[in-house]
């Protein structure tokens, strides 16, 4: 199957090929044989009934410093010239990239985009999570300091993190005393005008912050992100360790409670979190990571079962 696929995504020049995962998948759709296009959110026109794009295309190669070749730049009819644009600009998840999903989402019937802008702008990571608040810790969403107090008296010690932050960005532990809690919600409430994410510090985190991959609403693997000394991240991009892991019975009891849902909405590629094998703290859709640490820990493709789910759909 020969498929032009037009890749939305941060500039072919920053990408650190050795664990970036729309690389991967690039390099995954070249092998097929598919025709690959790059272009950033921004580029995006609409005129006239139609969305645009110029766009470069471009073939890739696995070498540090040189592992892309661009062609000259293209205006490409979203709606006619590609069969599918994979969504993949990473975070900030602000209203740029929520004018991307209006304007994406207005192709659908011609273009499959996945992951589906709807479903993207509908579910930001750290809000659609409430809908499984039963396998999160306890959490509350605010902006008001006197909650964030009567939550921290309960609990004890907590964590304070920006609603629609990534990478592990601004997460800050508060212990029993409250020291620094009043300047950090002041801090905070003054850089977002959205509420906070407030929960309840999960000692196990020590065990790791686990990344599970699901395909489709069906779990493709997982790696496990064991945070440094002196950290409570986890994250990759702050010093966090990846390692090989297996999943839980609660893991695979959330996966599974989760994965219809997923696949109902059109959320091809999601990369979940859970805590210390049994909490989950976020449901990545925007522009999820990890693949390539799981395939090298599991001797695995997801690449390729992202693209055959992709073909699947298309064919469906």
């Amino acid at each position: 199957m020969t498929l032009k696929i037009a890749f939305q995504m941060d500039p072919m020049e920053t990408l650190n090929i050795t664990g970036d995962s729309s690389f991967a998948l690039m390099l995954s759709a070249q092998a097929r044989g598919y025709v690959l296009y790059h272009y950033l959110a921004p580029d995006l026109t609409w005129d006239g009934g139609r969305l645009y794009a110029m766009a470069r295309p471009v073939t890739v190669q696995r070498q540090p410093g040189n592992h892309f070749t661009p062609g000259e730049p293209v205006i490409l009819d979203l709606g006619r010239d590609v069969d599918v644009i994979l969504m993949r600009q990473d975070p900030p998840f602000d209203l740029s990239y929520i004018t991307a999903t209006h304007l994406l989402e207005r192709i659908q019937g011609d273009t499959l985009v996945a992951n589906d802008p709807a479903s993207v702008r509908n579910a930001p990571e750290k809000l659609f999570v409430l809908d499984y608040a039963h396998f999160m810790p306890p959490t509350m969403i605010t902006r008001s300091l006197g909650a964030a107090r009567e939550f921290l008296k309960e609990h004890g010690e907590i964590v304070l993190k920006p609603l629609h932050g990534n990478g592990g960005k601004a997460i800050f532990k508060i212990g029993s005393d409250g020291a620094n809690l009043a300047s950090l919600i002041e801090v905070f409430n003054t850089a977002y005008v959205e509420p906070h994410m407030v929960q309840a510090f999960v000692p196990t985190v020590v065990k790791g912050d686990k990344r599970i991959v699901l395909v489709d609403g069906v779990i493709a693997g997982a790696v496990n992100r064991i945070p440094g000394d002196g950290e409570i991240r986890s994250n990759l991009a702050v010093g966090g360790t990846a390692a090989k892991t297996e999943l839980t019975a609660r893991e695979i009891e959330i996966c599974e409670a989760l994965g219809p849902e997923l696949k109902k909405r059109g959320l091809i590629f999601v990369g979940i979190d859970v805590i210390g094998g049994e909490w989950l703290t976020e449901i990545n859709v925007t522009s999820p990571t990890g693949i390539v640490a799981i395939d090298t820990f599991n001797g695995t493709d997801t690449a390729a079962m992202i693209w055959n789910a992709i073909e699947a759909r298309l064919n469906a």
